[in-house]
């Protein structure tokens, strides 16, 4: 679902199929996100190209814990959601996220707990940043190139988390699925989707 028309997968052809059969093979169906960018498919490879040059230079923990709570801040479930499925696949328990969703960091190093306020700044009102927010990274041993980092993803998920809000596009039934507290606490802006995800046959 959307506020505007998109290309059902199974009618797609040319360049659009080929977006939905890349999303698709990397989720087993059509992520809901994937069909508003049907107009526009260069700005979806844009955006796949801007997330992989920042991957580069920062850990996976530290990235997913960054965009999180920048989503978090801007109240999207969606990547709230999906990034809490990514930290509960490779770090964290069901009841550690619930817990750092609910702002109870007390599982989190200092360093982690310092990056996610900054994500948080930089996701709510960026202009508020200053000298003093960017020494506290440091004086946990963050150069200034991972100070960029940290702002690049928060700043980054901001552009994609409210681009397809404003498009009215719902997280996938899938996270349904999610345990039960966890996704109380990241259903914090639109619900979830209850129709079945679509896939291209």
């Amino acid at each position: 679902m959307s506020f505007i028309l998109t290309i059902v997968p199974n009618e797609a052809i040319n360049e659009v199929r080929e977006l939905y059969e890349n999303q698709q093979a990397a989720y087993g169906y059509v992520p809901n996100y994937a069909k508003v960018f049907c107009h526009r498919t260069d700005v979806m490879n844009a955006w796949a190209a801007l997330q992989n040059t920042i991957k580069q230079t920062i850990n996976s923990k530290d990235y997913e814990l960054t965009v999180f709570a920048a989503a978090q801040a801007i109240e999207s479930s969606y990547c709230s959601l999906a990034h809490a499925k990514v930290l509960n696949k490779k770090f964290y328990s069901d009841e550690e996220i619930t817990a750092i969703a609910a702002g109870d960091e007390t599982g989190l190093s200092k360093k982690e707990r310092a990056m996610m306020l900054l994500a948080r700044k930089v996701a709510v009102d960026a202009s508020s940043i200053q000298q003093d927010d960017i020494d506290c990274l440091k004086n946990y041993g963050m150069d200034d190139g991972e100070v960029f980092d940290v702002i690049a993803s928060a700043a980054a998920r901001c552009f994609f988390a409210k681009l397809v809000d404003a498009l009215g596009v719902l997280p996938d039934s899938v996270y349904a699925q999610m345990d039960e507290a966890l996704k109380q606490s990241l259903v914090i802006g639109r619900p979830i989707d209850n129709s079945s995800p679509e896939v291209i046959n």
